[in-house]
């Protein structure tokens, strides 16, 4: 039976961020809104912004803008691929569920499309319930929470709040990681194996996890299950993080370090790939992909490929649709129940 006056279910997949354009002033706002962000650097507020104003914008923003100009498409990668990924959502979804009203949007923490906008767009009184789906395969508070703290900052100013739901992470669901462990497959029967294969996760300061962020002990998880799915031995696979940024002391191994400690032992060849992404960007295809060729080969090593991030991929698409399937299908059921 379908019901007249269907519940309206906002779904929302958010990625990180990225700059409007591959230039200077773009990375600039950029940098400022995603730096000045609590969740991410937890030096104290005052004394952040003066390191950061005069130190960090005024110069960096020039290096940056000229990383993404070497991987820039028409549009950023990482916001092209994640439109896409929505697009999917988009067209599949409201199939399944004729008797919820789906609105299904994409959303970033930082740049656009920003997630502020988006809720400061949404009336609490127009909605029944709120979705959020962090595109983020391990959850981390520098990642994940900020996306939840904008919804919840956004709930305190609505007088009639909405039903809210979160996808937490999927760090081990196993559609993940056999996507994971078949793009290697199908990378390797192209372009042949390699003596190591690195899984490279994007980092975060060591007194973070100290404090109790689970982010690394989810990223070794998903490593070990992807070489268990594999059947990699303990010498042909490692797992490691990059990205360091500041002084303090990162979660290691560092991704530099075992590459470099790779090519001065003999290591010829090394293929590399980072679970931590559901969409390639800046810091899969310029950072991995060719800065850390460079130290590779500079070390010593010979052949270096880089295996690209899930993307569009037709199981990756499949296991975005079973995890929001896991929260619509109930809330189709709870929620028709008062809207018959």
């Amino acid at each position: 039976m379908m019901i007249e006056n269907k519940p309206k279910v906002t779904v929302i997949l958010a990625n990180l961020g990225t700059p409007d354009a591959a230039t200077a002033p773009a990375v600039r706002q950029f940098l400022k809104e995603f730096l000045s962000d609590t969740r991410v650097i937890e030096i104290p507020k005052v004394l952040w912004q003066i390191i950061l104003r005069l130190f960090i914008l005024p110069s960096r923003p020039k290096r940056v803008a000229e990383a993404y100009a070497s991987v820039w498409r028409k549009d950023s990668p990482m916001r092209e691929i994640m439109m896409d990924q929505v697009k999917h959502i988009q067209k599949v979804l409201p199939q399944k569920y004729p008797n919820l009203a789906l609105n299904i949007v994409p959303a970033m923490t930082y740049g656009n499309p920003g997630m502020k906008h988006l809720l400061n767009d949404l009336d609490g009184s127009d909605t029944d319930h709120i979705l959020l789906f962090p595109l983020y395969p391990q959850y981390s508070a520098t990642s994940t929470a900020p996306q939840f703290d904008m919804l919840s900052k956004w709930s305190l100013k609505q007088r009639n709040i909405p039903g809210i739901s979160m996808i937490r992470d999927y760090y081990q669901h196993p559609l993940y990681i056999k996507a994971l462990a078949e793009s290697v497959r199908r990378y390797r029967a192209e372009h042949g194996s390699s003596d190591k294969l690195l899984m490279s996760f994007h980092g975060i300061p060591q007194p973070f996890a100290d404090k109790g962020d689970p982010y690394p002990e989810r990223c070794r998880k998903t490593a070990k299950l992807v070489a268990q799915e594999l059947d990699l031995n303990d010498d042909q696979w490692a797992i490691s993080f990059q990205s360091r940024f500041g002084l303090q002391e990162w979660v290691r191994p560092y991704t530099d370090e075992i590459l470099a400690e790779w090519g001065k032992t003999g290591v010829k060849s090394v293929q590399i790939m980072s679970p931590a992404f559901s969409a390639d960007c800046l810091e899969t295809l310029e950072e991995l992909a060719l800065e850390n060729a460079e130290n590779f080969k500079h070390a010593g090593g010979e052949s270096y490929a880089y295996i690209p991030a899930l993307n569009t991929d037709a199981m990756h698409l499949q296991l975005f649709e079973t995890l929001l399937d896991a929260h619509l299908s109930a809330l189709d059921v709870t929620l028709a129940q008062y809207t018959r």
